[in-house]
């Protein structure tokens, strides 16, 4: 026979239990990602960790608000490209990638409503992504990285972070860089399209193989990406200068301002035909690469940058006007004349 008092205990504990069991089916719903995995999400989600570098900066676009850190720490050259209020939150690590790792403990001192990563989608990664999950209890959402998935790809993370409305005007625009694309390249017959080498690392001859989620933008504006036979699969490689005399590109492209000035003055690269006809290209790096350095939404502005650099016949836009704009709404920066002028000036032959 039970007791008032432990009547009461009994009945207040059940009252606890079902308020939690409630609370649990109000504030949390299911979305499925891009590898098909079926994930319990917070249905307010403040608090976001990007999984590695690409993660970061399609988080960054979307929903910067919802940052808690880094994988690395912004440049001081880059941070008047992004908004204040980012610019100097703190380095995490990465759970993907190269370089420096987070553990797991301080992954979840970091307290995470969801952790996102954008790449790409095969086993290794869904594998990570549950073992991760696991591990922390913390809720961890694939998102597939390939370009062509751009569009789809923000209104899948905007729908997941409840900010679809963003979302649907960031995917518009993204579909609206395609197109052009398609409209310019569809102009140029395939013999008077440029064949390409990306030239990265230190010294120019790190590069990435056809293929290769590092150089999907050089295929994506029509263009022929010269390294091949040096990796299956695509990827990242290193190359010898015989390499790139052998590929004889007429076109070579870079980030990196010390590389372009390498590429210049240094004889290895001097038989080269992009060499002999100064048509080697140096694109803005800040706040992000227009590349690749990582592979994310940063890409999307590198189409327009390489429409006027390898066709200029075609296009009709001005391409100060269009590199203001991207940075107005993907990155949500006004940018100076005098910095636009700098951002494009490697891009003057």
């Amino acid at each position: 026979m039970i007791g008032p008092a432990r009547r009461l205990v009994v009945l207040l504990g059940l009252t606890m239990l079902t308020f939690a069991v409630c609370a649990s089916a109000v504030h949390a719903r299911t979305v499925t990602d891009s590898v098909g995995r079926r994930v319990e999400v917070p249905d307010y989600i403040t608090r976001v960790f990007a999984a590695g570098p690409p993660a970061g900066i399609f988080l960054y676009v979307v929903a910067p608000e919802k940052m808690i850190g880094w994988g690395r720490t912004p440049r001081d050259i880059d941070k008047p490209f992004l908004l204040p209020k980012v610019r100097d939150l703190p380095e995490l690590g990465r759970l993907t990638g190269r370089g420096d790792t987070i553990s797991a403990e301080r992954l979840m001192a970091s307290k995470p409503d969801l952790i996102i990563d954008l790449g790409s989608v095969n086993e290794t990664y869904r594998s990570i992504a549950d073992r991760i999950q696991a591990q922390t209890g913390i809720p961890y959402v694939l998102i597939d990285g390939r370009f062509e998935n751009t569009p789809a790809a923000i209104r899948l993370l905007a729908q997941i972070l409840g900010v679809s409305a963003r979302g649907e005007e960031l995917a518009k625009a993204s579909e609206a860089i395609f197109a052009e694309v398609d409209r310019v390249v569809g102009a140029v017959p395939a013999a008077s399209r440029p064949r390409i080498y990306l030239a990265r690392g230190n010294d120019g001859f790190e590069t990435g193989s056809r293929g290769s989620i590092n150089t999907e933008i050089i295929e994506r504006v029509g263009a022929v990406n010269v390294v091949e036979g040096i990796r299956e699969a695509g990827g990242l490689a290193r190359v010898s200068p015989e390499h790139v005399i052998g590929w004889a590109p007429d076109t070579i492209i870079t980030i990196d301002p010390a590389v372009r000035d390498l590429i210049m003055s240094r004889p290895e690269w001097q038989p080269i035909p992009a060499v002999q006809n100064k048509r080697v290209f140096l694109l803005p790096n800040q706040p992000f690469g227009t590349i690749d350095l990582p592979p994310s939404l940063n890409r999307l502005i590198g189409l327009p940058l390489l429409l006027h650099a390898l066709y200029p016949a075609p296009v009709t836009s001005d391409l100060k006007t269009e590199l203001r704009d991207f940075y107005r709404l993907f990155y949500q920066v006004e940018v100076q004349d005098g910095d636009l002028d700098r951002l494009l000036e490697g891009l003057r032959r």
